[in-house]
């Protein structure tokens, strides 16, 4: 699959090379368009903590070359791909080495989120580093239930959020099943991060649910350079086009690497109506 011609083209329609160096090159032409990126190095759920001590420098690496070479931009990880599954300690301290020399750099680290059974244990890390050093943040899933709480406490301690509608297939006991009810609740999260949070990410490709939101920024009289639209990279060019140059910033999450196929036939699998979502903007002109 890997060395098919529609999995190579899929691979360069979503992803931004195998290498650190192609990566760089696509940030820096997003970077022209006035577009700040989030650099992913794809990975997740490693099998031993050499593993993830592995993936920790990496990320110090991108790190480093974001700063050297003035990119705007920053990077975002998941806690498994630091061994969040073999050791919370170790975990603690792979991501607490990036985020200290973030800090050090004037830079910021994002911690995804992951399936509802890591959310505790995410937060709970989020907290621990942001208290330290500042300079991290977390994303938060709008179909959970428990979001409106978490976000409270977040805002509450000043750490920046991701919204983001979620990914993953999760029960109806822990997760909203109809879309109805995510799009409520992900306008109610917007509301609330717009007037509360500091300097919200909102992570959508809806275009009714990006319309709501800007008549919010509209009636609040809440400034364009305070917040931000998170797209993925390869998605929607035509709407980013126009949310730029309506003077809206975003930034777009741009992953790289050589795991490009198993990340995505993980999303693909863990949630069938990713692949609809993903062929409908694979094909899109």
């Amino acid at each position: 699959m890997e060395t098919s011609s529609l999995a190579r083209r899929l691979s360069t329609r979503f992803v931004a090379g195998e290498t650190l160096d192609q990566a760089l090159a696509v940030a820096r032409k997003l970077n022209a368009e006035g577009i700040t990126v989030t650099l992913d190095h794809l990975g997740e759920s490693v099998s031993t903590l050499t593993e993830a001590a592995e993936a920790r420098d990496v990320y110090l690496c991108t790190l480093e070359a974001i700063h050297a070479n003035g990119i705007q931009g920053n990077v975002s990880l998941k806690l498994t791909q630091f061994g969040l599954d073999l050791s919370w300690e170790q975990c603690l301290a792979n991501v607490d080495r990036l985020v200290r020399r973030a800090a050090d750099i004037g830079s910021f680290v994002r911690v995804d989120m992951e399936s509802s059974r890591y959310t505790d244990r995410t937060l709970d890390l989020v907290h621990t580093l942001h208290a330290r050093f500042g300079a991290v943040g977390v994303v938060i899933q709008c179909y959970l239930y428990r979001s409106q709480a978490d976000i409270e406490k977040l805002c509450a301690a000043k750490i920046r959020v991701r919204l983001c509608k979620g990914a993953y297939l999760e029960p109806a006991a822990v997760a909203f099943p109809r879309k109805s009810d995510v799009d409520k609740s992900y306008l109610e999260l917007t509301r609330y991060l717009l007037t509360n949070g500091v300097y919200p990410a909102l992570a959508t490709h809806d275009e009714a649910v990006i319309r709501q939101t800007c008549q919010f920024v509209i009636e609040g009289k809440i400034p364009r350079d305070g917040f931000e639209f998170q797209m993925l990279y390869g998605i929607r060019r035509d709407l980013q086009r126009r949310l730029v140059a309506e003077g809206y910033r975003l930034r777009l999450y741009v992953p790289f690497g050589k795991a490009w196929y198993p990340y995505y036939m993980r999303r693909l699998a863990e949630r069938p109506a990713n692949v609809f979502f993903m062929l409908r903007n694979l094909f899109r002109h």
